[in-house]
């Protein structure tokens, strides 16, 4: 069966809930890649899904199958989180991952999962500060996993402490660590990826491919302000006054009293002027 992608505006339409991780995932990789045929990783997937099955059992307890997924995956396919070059873009293309073995926690854990879901396993992805992480319900609670850390679990004391850190160093009670262990959403999860992408390339300077993940992020997400005004920002870089003073004025739309109002009142003046100018040359 082929594997067909859709177009962003066709995929960003979809209900979150029939919003699939794998094709959104292989959007990504494909404004990169854009001759990627989305069958192969679709079907390495499929082997990968294959093999795990013939080294454990169908039936069982579903946390031990789970932990032997991990392994299977970490310690027989050799799946590992690039220690070497974390911000190398590469570890957040899908096609990449498959054929390198190397990613980042958010497109470790999207492995594991599709090759769970294939297998009849709920694994959850959960968008943890921090790290991205994996979870699974069990009886009286979850197993935490760290796809980053070759997918071993976190006790409560250790999710605790990553947490802390982005919480102003307060101690997190139970009811608050159950609130950011929630699921993660498709949508939310290729946001993620996105903003992982925006990233690396701002750092490179690589405006283009930045603009590019803005325009993504916009599609999946288009109330989130802070990417109508990076998106403007990233247009004034290149030029583009026009979509600059659009996406700028959008953003003060969306958050008239932001701390950064003024600052992006003038950028947003600025553009416009040059658009007018540019018109009447």
């Amino acid at each position: 069966m082929t594997l067909h992608l859709p177009s962003w505006d066709e995929f960003a339409s979809l209900p979150d809930d029939r919003m699939p991780l794998l094709e959104g995932a292989l959007l990504i990789a494909q404004d990169e890649y854009p001759k990627l045929d989305p069958d192969e990783s679709a079907q390495s997937l499929a082997r990968l899904a294959r093999r795990a099955a013939r080294r454990f059992p169908t039936s069982g307890a579903l946390e031990e199958r789970v932990m032997a997924l991990s392994r299977f995956l970490f310690d027989e396919c050799g799946f590992r989180g690039n220690q070497t070059d974390y911000y190398d873009p590469r570890n957040s293309y899908l096609n990449d991952v498959l054929q390198r073995r190397l990613g980042i926690p958010v497109s470790l854990a999207l492995i594991q999962i599709e090759v769970a879901r294939q297998l009849q396993l709920p694994l959850q992805g959960v968008s943890f500060p921090g790290h991205y992480l994996l979870r699974f319900p069990v009886e009286g609670g979850l197993l935490v996993l760290d796809p980053y850390q070759l997918g071993r679990s976190l006790d409560i004391d250790e999710l605790r402490l990553r947490a802390r850190p982005h919480f102003g160093s307060s101690e997190l009670d139970d009811r608050q660590l159950f609130e950011i262990l929630q699921p993660s959403d498709t949508r939310s999860t290729l946001m993620r990826m996105l903003r992982n992408l925006k990233a690396v390339y701002a750092d490179r300077d690589d405006v283009e491919r930045a603009l590019r993940c803005s325009d993504r992020l916009l599609k999946l997400g288009p109330s989130v302000a802070t990417e109508w005004r990076d998106r403007g920002l990233m247009y004034l870089q290149v030029g583009h006054a026009k979509a600059a003073s659009t996406d700028l004025a959008h953003y003060l739309w969306l958050q008239p009293d932001a701390e950064d109002a003024a600052e992006i009142h003038a950028a947003q003046a600025g553009a416009e002027y040059s658009a007018g100018q540019r018109h009447l040359n």
